[in-house]
């Protein structure tokens, strides 16, 4: 459940003047740089808002949604022990994500490159752009929860069934530049 505020959607517990103005509702495009400020400081500075909404579904990941406009989308996950997502890359949005509780492990590749392993801990930011896929996995023994942000917003995942499987280059799928109403209605149905 988010509130509607001109060209922007809040999640009711973040509906503050700071976050509305983080959201800048009128930059159409971000940079992974841009992107990585935004979960970084979204984590690191509205951890109380944010605990207040963090969930866990033993049955999948869970989600919510903190932000949406026409120019990014930006979302509170929460993953427990064993709780991961395949391998994907965002179909050419640029991307972010800052880890806000627990740790999670990241295999990524950039297309021709190896496939490289992290291990993110509280606080750790990556910002990514279009050329890049990547696994996440919570592999500790506790849960753990992140922001993330994708900018344009909406643009589909494209899953592989290993990071060995990523083509040698990973063309942009078309990012439909669609109004709030419509971006709205297409995040309700599908999530992060």
């Amino acid at each position: 459940m988010t509130s509607a505020l001109a060209r922007a959607d809040v999640h009711p517990t973040l509906d503050l003047p700071l976050f509305r103005d983080l959201l800048h509702p009128s930059r159409e495009l971000w940079t992974p740089r841009e992107l990585r400020e935004l979960t970084s400081y979204v984590a690191g500075e509205l951890t109380t808002p944010l605990l207040s909404v963090l969930d866990f579904d033993a049955g999948q990941r869970w989600w919510a949604r903190l932000g949406l406009t026409e120019g990014v989308e930006l979302w509170l996950l929460s993953w427990l022990p064993g709780q991961g997502t395949e391998p994907h890359d965002h179909g050419g949005a640029a991307g972010s994500f800052t880890v806000l509780t627990g740790e999670l492990s990241e295999d990524y590749r950039y297309p021709g490159g190896p496939v490289r392993s992290t291990v993110r801990g509280v606080g750790s930011s990556i910002g990514f752009g279009a050329g890049r896929a990547h696994q996440v996995t919570n592999r500790g023994r506790v849960g753990a929860s992140s922001v993330h942000a994708y900018s344009p917003p909406l643009v589909p995942t494209r899953e592989y069934p290993s990071l060995a499987d990523i083509p040698a280059d990973i063309p942009p799928l078309p990012a439909q530049r669609l109004p709030l109403d419509r971006l709205r209605e297409l995040a309700d149905q599908e999530g992060p």
